[in-house]
């Protein structure tokens, strides 16, 4: 170890990927610093991203009882008049067990924790502006690892007021449930918020400038999606930008550049987000970030200067908390020469929206035009026995499958548990697993893990199909 430096690590940003890099560097023996302001312990994640909007749709779908509905009826509600407050209560109440899991297991691993704002002095120093901002502390470390998360972006002629017209994070700060709501931006958070509000009851309009929402995953999926969504009542403008929304007490007027105009009590924009890099001082360092504030790195997450790291949303896509984690471990390990292996191609993708969505591997749209011959297999939840115990009839798996090899290419499930039933695909991929697996083993019932071997079934009939032809007929 380097003991001309206070530490042989710093991590700046308590989020997924601080954590997990922070973590692994004390497991193997190194002295380990997070930086952090307090009141953020977590990041982004734990205080205004993945956990309260997963939080708040959890609470969603149980106080609305959507889940129900086709057993009991339309009408069916758990209680009828959900305020935030309701909703608020189980927020606060699990961002706060979350904080406190991050606090002991940077305890544990004898990993300091230092309250403020980083920024560089020079390649290996940092002042720290502690919290409270009376005070400043300088820390040197060996290599540092830049987990800064990111801002949402916020465009100029947008006047945010944090009343009626607010960003991604600001939607939590909401005193009651809307009537009416405009989501501009159908990535993967404006989609989620949107879905969320709709099953409360509120009119969303959904304004994207891109011909279709989530672009990178599977279409009929999304199809599948959209069309709950409109049975929610949800309305989409798609191909369409805005060109100024406007705000008084009584509400909102969104106009487009087409002209449309759309009336509305809340506008929630989420377009894109900003690394929250400003404040680094990266020149510093000798560093720079893009125009959206992120960074650049290897393969290995090593930024351009060989002993700085960066890992999680503020480097870009996929910008999930799971990724960043990994990225984490694997930049810790990379920094202090620790053997690490990525399975960076089969890095599954969770949209919480309702009703969930998640896929692992490749689509038929990156298949065909690669020319890779394949087969597909679907299965959907409607004839699956616990499909219809849990009271989802929409939900749907699809498996991807190479028509030689009869290997998993990819798996696309949306529906209850998606984003849980996505990792059997994921892990019979990972080992190099064919369909056969699939079609062979016994799976427990009722569960809705048994669309597996249904879509399994499904895939293998049709190539039987296409082999039982090919030999009648004589075809190569």
């Amino acid at each position: 170890m380097d003991r001309s430096h206070d530490f042989d690590l710093a991590v700046i940003g308590s989020g997924p990927g601080g954590q997990k890099a922070a973590i692994m560097a004390a497991k193997l023996g190194r002295r380990v610093c997070v930086i952090d302001r307090l009141h953020m312990v977590g990041g982004v994640c734990v205080n205004t991203g993945t956990i309260p909007s997963k939080t708040l749709r959890e609470a969603v779908v149980y106080l609305t009882g959507m889940q129900m509905r086709d057993l009991y009826g339309a009408s069916y509600r758990v209680k009828s008049d959900i305020t935030i407050g309701d909703l608020l209560a189980r927020l606060q109440h699990v961002i706060g067990r979350e904080t406190e899991v991050v606090r002991a297991q940077l305890l544990r691993n004898h990993i300091e924790l230092i309250g403020g704002m980083a920024a560089f002095t020079d390649p290996h120093t940092l002042s720290i502006e502690v919290d409270g901002g009376t005070q400043h502390r300088t820390v040197t470390a060996e290599k540092i690892v830049i987990a800064t998360g990111t801002t949402p972006a916020r465009p100029p002629h947008i006047d945010f007021d944090g009343t009626r017209i607010l960003d991604s994070d600001q939607i939590l700060t909401l005193d009651h449930v809307p009537d009416s709501l405009v989501v501009v931006g159908a990535g993967v958070i404006g989609v989620e918020y949107a879905s969320i509000f709709a099953a409360l009851g509120t009119r969303v309009t959904l304004v994207e400038k891109r011909p279709r929402m989530l672009e990178f995953c599977d279409p009929e999926l999304i199809e599948s999606l959209k069309f709950h969504l409109r049975d929610q009542g949800m309305s989409f403008r798609f191909g369409e930008e805005v060109a100024s929304v406007t705000s008084s007490g009584h509400g909102t007027i969104t106009t487009l550049a087409s002209g449309k105009r759309i009336a509305a009590e809340v506008v929630m924009y989420s377009a894109g987000r900003q690394g929250a890099t400003a404040r680094l001082d990266l020149p510093k360092a000798g560093l720079t970030a893009d125009d959206r504030g992120r960074l650049v790195v290897d393969e290995n997450y090593r930024t351009p200067v060989g002993h700085v790291y960066a890992v999680g949303d503020v480097i870009g896509f996929p910008a999930l908390a799971a990724t960043s984690m990994d990225q984490g471990r694997l930049a810790a390990s990379h920094a202090f020469d620790e053997p690490a292996h990525e399975l960076r191609d089969l890095q599954p993708i969770g949209i919480y929206t309702i009703p969930e969505l998640s896929y692992c591997g490749r689509t038929e749209e990156d298949l065909t035009s690669e020319a890779v011959p394949f087969e597909v297999g679907i299965s959907r939840y409607r004839e699956l026995a616990r499909g219809q115990i849990v009271g989802d009839p929409y939900g749907m798996l699809k498996l991807i499958v190479h028509s030689e090899t009869r290997h998993i290419l990819g798996v696309h499930v949306f529906g209850t548990s998606a984003t849980e039933l996505v990792h059997i695909g994921q892990a019979i991929m990972g080992c190099g697993g064919t369909i056969d697996y699939l079609v062979d083993t016994v799976l427990n019932y009722p569960t809705l893990s048994e669309a597996y071997k249904v879509a399994a079934l499904d895939a293998t009939n049709k190539m039987r199909a296409v082999d039982r032809l090919t030999s009648v007929i004589g075809v190569d």
